[in-house]
């Protein structure tokens, strides 16, 4: 893997990454790394940046978003992580614990971890892992990522049926809420057989665990 930087005036420098394992161009947008365009090795980063500038708008938005909800976006500290790991155990504990009852789940146990790898987690014994960092993001977020992992006690794998139970959930747990007001402006970019799921999940892409 190589990289190198391109600067844009309005976005600041990106990371050009080339990834033998990448199929396609991709960009993420980090709160604390910034913004990263990956390419496939064989393709050319101008390529990347065309793609990049053909998204200018959207990296733009959820730079803007991010900001907003991390303010500087600095490292989260040793004393403001116990602070959340504090509010974590408080909250989320109670909300899984309502999300459960009320669609018929059952774990095993939850764990509060601080992951810098991803949200949420359901192992093969149905012990539920939550992201202490689940504090940063929107309540509504919170709550895709629980019924997501929920989903995962019927099915431990992403296929068909898992989306499709997933789907119904946040449905029916969102109905009737301002976060499905945008799902039908959305709906053509993500997949238009989940459309709230699908939604929820790429709101959620535009926040990092790290």
């Amino acid at each position: 893997m190589d990289e190198k930087i391109y600067r844009d005036d309005d976005i600041g420098d990106i990371v050009l990454r080339r990834n033998a394992r990448s199929r396609r161009v991709s960009v993420r947008v980090h709160p604390v790394r910034g913004v990263t365009v990956t390419v496939p090795y064989l393709v050319p980063y101008s390529a990347g940046i065309r793609f990049l500038l053909s998204k200018k708008k959207w990296v733009l938005s959820v730079m803007a978003r991010q900001k907003a909800a991390f303010g500087t976006a600095a490292p989260v500290s040793p004393e403001q992580t116990e602070t959340l790991r504090c509010e974590a155990r408080e909250y989320l504990p109670r909300r899984l614990a309502a999300l459960a009852s009320r669609y018929g789940f059952e774990y095993n146990r939850l764990a509060i971890k601080d992951n810098r790898s991803n949200w949420g987690s359901c192992s093969s014994k149905n012990n539920i892992n939550l992201n202490l960092r689940l504090m940063l993001v929107p309540e509504h977020l919170r709550d895709y990522v629980m019924l997501h992992e929920l989903c995962h006690l019927r099915y431990h794998d992403h296929g068909p049926a898992f989306h499709a139970l997933l789907e119904r959930l946040c449905a029916d747990w969102f109905a009737g809420s301002s976060v499905l007001s945008g799902t039908s402006r959305t709906s053509g970019s993500v997949n238009p057989s989940f459309p709230v799921s699908k939604a929820l999940e790429k709101e959620l892409r535009t926040y990092h665990p790290a």
